[in-house]
């Protein structure tokens, strides 16, 4: 049985990784910033009030952890609007780029005394942050922020791999949640690939950004 602590817990692919790790007897940790009555029923731990882009929320998160071991982090709290060269909202671009990117860098850091020899550290990216893979523009402040934490990702797995810690990028797919509108696969479709490879990584492999279904992704 492993810990597990997952940001944005409370609805979609966060959500769905909690039920299926409570489902085969793993320990959650599941924060948000607040608790969805379905979150409330699981056997989880329920940490509210969690901002990721809040450096004092991440902070407080930290302290009441209190070193408390961790075996995989899973930065999975995200958001997304939909900017165009004709619409360039830059508080929007800016709130993106504060969750998506700055996030996962803060709790990851924040939460690196909770990390040991053999523990996972895990993004929830998307492959729109990929530049060799963008085709159709747009999409500018989502589109950004997540390349900013694919390389966010890169660095950790480099500079964590002495301290055998593994770090993974994963795409989940396009998932129907609320953040897509309702389109794509079901939420507990994705998560359980999530878990798939989130389970196969190893230190050997370190640094990857792969998509769900295990095929790699370009940067």
């Amino acid at each position: 049985m492993s810990t597990y602590l997952i940001t944005g817990a409370n609805r979609g692919i966060g959500f769905e990784m909690s039920r299926i790790l409570v489902e085969r007897g793993d320990t959650v940790i599941a924060a948000c910033r607040s608790a969805s009555p379905q979150l409330l029923g699981l056997d989880v731990e329920v940490l509210e009030n969690i901002d990721v882009s809040q450096p004092e929320s991440v902070e407080a998160m930290a302290n009441y952890l209190d070193g408390r071991p961790i075996d995989v982090l899973i930065n999975n709290a995200g958001i997304l609007s939909r900017e165009s060269i004709s619409d360039l909202d830059l508080s929007r671009i800016q709130k993106q780029f504060e969750v998506n990117t700055m996030g996962p860098l803060l709790v990851s850091k924040a939460l690196l005394p909770n990390l040991g020899d053999g523990s996972k550290l895990i993004i929830i990216t998307s492959r729109m942050g990929s530049i060799e893979d963008n085709t159709s523009g747009g999409m500018y402040g989502y589109r950004v922020s997540k390349a900013g934490v694919n390389m966010v990702g890169k660095s950790l797995a480099e500079d964590l791999r002495d301290q055998e810690i593994a770090v993974r990028l994963l795409h989940p797919g396009m998932v129907a949640t609320e953040m897509t509108g309702g389109n794509g696969i079901p939420p507990e479709e994705a998560a359980s690939s999530l878990v798939a490879r989130i389970d196969e990584l190893t230190i050997n492999t370190t640094g990857e950004f792969l998509h769900a279904n295990g095929d790699h992704l370009p940067w």
